[in-house]
């Protein structure tokens, strides 16, 4: 059997994004978790917790309880940090959920959406009357956190598909609108709990009641932010892992050349910028391949962004684009934007200040990275819409292939979209929905960055990722 003919047996690979501080399952998730009480979720709590308003997240909120390891004050300060904001992040999912029409939301894939957010809500009610006092307490909550990030693992996909199954009851348009707010706001929900439990794991104290070993410190990270990120090294580990699936698509793989700083290193989620570049890669690979092109290297330029001072980057960008493009608490998913355009009102109030994401000081280096390749550019009738959900413009047969996995019930997917997603959605679950460039989009704006295209029809793309970073970490006030 040749190479082409090969099946692309994907998911017995286990392929996973690169960093392998994030890769990683942690006793946490690996342990069966019998011991975690729920309590009834009513419509009161529902209503109660989504009236109240949001906790815009900031970079600040996720370092301010300290550098790995924490003490026990620092650590239980987490936890009822943590505690504090996510029931009614929870419960406002819910409502968004509640407020989709009737039909849309009886759908199953959407009804176990639904179902996943009770129950998560469900743990958490019985610690939300109460602080966390003792190491005892912090480890049982930190197996809630584990079971919510669980959970909700496969949230993108499940939802993908309900949306795709339920397209003739609710417009394009209003999948769009809602899907940008609501995993924009996973986003900020799947940092808190997953900061709190990598906070938890590279900690001391509650070490010796779980009679576990002492791990070697990882002076770079801070929880889930790597501070000493280098770009390069992230760039050469999705290279290694897309090149082989197109390889094994293809036969051939493309080259990538790094230039630019290629040692420059600022701090950051490195999660989130694996699957951008994950995802920027396997575009220029599948085009670069197809245009027969494969000899012509893809360039990946990386240059450090200018040490701006924040108020002046805000002013500048209202000045530019007006105020709404500056990023601010609904940009993150804090407000309801989605659900009130279902039910003519808002299902919860606007944070009390709409905020942009901004970094931790006034110095705050980034990153601006180019990837250039030779895949021929993007058709002028494709170009307007590489940010849409591709999967809410299906027909009936594309619908048909996509919930099968492909002729076949899988043979014919594509195999560079065969990558898991970020937070867990498995290998085969996002293929060929039309995720990809728009999830990575939002990761690259959490937090203030972007993603800019620039395609040269019968030539080429230039695609620009900038991402802001958190600041000196270890200067930050907040510590």
């Amino acid at each position: 059997m040749s190479q082409l003919q090969r099946p692309v047996i994907i998911q017995s690979q286990s392929i996973k994004l690169c960093c392998p501080r994030v890769a990683y399952r942690p006793p946490l998730f690996q342990r069966r978790r019998q011991s975690i009480h729920t309590k009834t979720v009513t419509d009161h709590d529902i209503n109660r917790l989504a009236s109240s308003p949001l906790h815009p997240l900031t970079l600040a909120d996720l370092v301010k309880h300290g550098r790995p390891p924490l003490t026990t004050a620092q650590l239980l300060t987490s936890a009822n940090f943590t505690l504090s904001i996510l029931p009614a992040r929870l419960a406002h999912r819910i409502q968004s959920l509640r407020n989709l029409p009737f039909i849309v939301v009886s759908n199953p894939h959407i009804t176990k959406i639904h179902s996943n957010y009770l129950h998560s809500l469900s743990t958490l009610l019985p610690w939300a009357e109460r602080e966390i006092t003792t190491l005892e307490d912090e480890i049982k909550f930190a197996e809630v956190m584990a079971d919510l990030v669980q959970t909700h693992s496969n949230t993108i996909s499940i939802l993908a598909r309900g949306f795709l199954e339920a397209r003739k009851y609710i417009s394009p348009t209003d999948v769009t609108r809602f899907l940008d707010e609501h995993l924009r706001a996973r986003i900020g929900t799947r940092l808190i709990a997953e900061q709190h439990i990598a906070l938890h794991l590279s900690s001391q104290p509650h070490r010796k009641i779980m009679h576990e070993p002492e791990e070697e410190e990882d002076m770079g990270y801070n929880g889930v932010i790597d501070t000493k990120l280098r770009p390069a090294k992230i760039v050469q580990q999705c290279e290694n892992i897309v090149g082989e699936i197109c390889e094994l698509k293809y036969g051939v793989r493309p080259h990538v050349v790094i230039n630019g700083e290629p040692e420059y290193t600022f701090a950051h989620v490195p999660v989130h910028l694996e699957y951008i570049i994950t995802e920027l890669l396997k575009n220029a690979f599948r085009a670069t391949v197809e245009q027969a092109h494969e000899r012509e290297a893809i360039e990946v330029t990386i240059a450090p962004l200018p040490d701006d001072s924040p108020e002046a980057e805000y002013n500048e960008a209202i000045r530019k684009h007006g105020e709404g493009h500056v990023i601010t608490g609904a940009d993150q998913g804090n407000t309801d934007l989605a659900s009130r355009c279902f039910t003519g009102k808002s299902t919860s109030p606007s944070p009390t200040a709409d905020q942009q994401i901004r970094p931790l000081a006034h110095s705050t280096p980034g990153v601006t990275i180019r990837i250039r390749d030779r895949g021929g550019g993007i058709a002028p009738e494709n170009y307007e819409h590489i940010w849409d959900y591709s999967f809410t413009t299906f027909n009936d047969d594309q619908a048909s292939t996509s919930l099968s996995g492909g002729p076949g019930g899988g043979g014919g997917m594509d195999a560079l979209n065969a990558i898991s997603g970020p937070g867990g959605d498995g290998a085969h679950s996002l293929a060929g929905l039309g995720y990809g460039l728009p999830l990575g989009r939002a990761y690259a704006e959490y937090f203030g960055g972007g993603i800019a295209v620039q395609s040269m029809w019968g030539w080429g793309t230039d695609v620009y990722l900038s991402l802001r970073g958190v600041g000196r970490v270890e200067d930050n006030p907040y510590i």
